[in-house]
């Protein structure tokens, strides 16, 4: 008998949430990723092959899409991050790969990254002290890659006041850190 159990990428049982004044910070749990990198000349081929199985439109340069339960992120040319639920798609990897077939190099990715979601009013003030992304100016759908307590993460803007923020999991709790100083500082 194992005595194995799965813990969030900031070590706990149960996924964390902060809140400092009007910001909420949340340690995304639940959603299983792998990346789509299409091979030569072949990015026609995964378009249509997602969008065909599962009507996913791959997104644009700096954007996201989605089609229940499915969402991608663009994270360079003829590259995406698609996720889903991990309860209906733990093995998505293998999904995707069905789907696209020779068309696509596919990775599982979901024990790689950590994504934290951050909320609130001062969204905006948080991510001009954090980065030099212009969240200003980004609308909702919008998905970019910077950097963020000195790692690179993607910042994905889901609506007015909240952005998801995706990073590398083994530095899970410096970009976790780096957010809370952040959150502190417009207090």
């Amino acid at each position: 008998m194992h005595k194995l159990k799965p813990i969030t990428p900031l070590g706990g049982d149960t996924p964390r949430v902060d809140t400092v004044g009007s910001i909420t910070i949340t340690e995304v749990v639940d959603q299983a990723l792998a990346s789509v990198a299409a091979r030569n000349d072949q990015a026609g081929a995964v378009q249509k092959a997602l969008a065909d199985k599962i009507g996913l439109s791959v997104p644009e340069v700096g954007q996201s899409a989605q089609a229940a339960p499915y969402a991608a992120l663009w994270m360079g040319p003829e590259q995406w991050m698609v996720m889903a639920p991990h309860d209906s798609h733990e093995l998505l990897a293998a999904e995707l790969k069905q789907i696209v077939g020779d068309t696509a190099s596919v990775s599982e990715q979901t024990d790689g990254w950590c994504r934290f979601d951050v909320q609130g009013a001062g969204l905006c003030d948080l991510f001009e002290r954090l980065s030099n992304a212009p969240a200003r100016t980004m609308g909702s759908g919008t998905a970019i890659r910077t950097t963020a307590e000195h790692l690179g993460v993607f910042l994905w803007r889901l609506a007015e006041d909240h952005m998801a923020v995706l990073g590398p999991r083994s530095s899970a709790a410096s970009l976790h850190h780096g957010l809370l100083a952040a959150a502190k500082s417009i207090t």
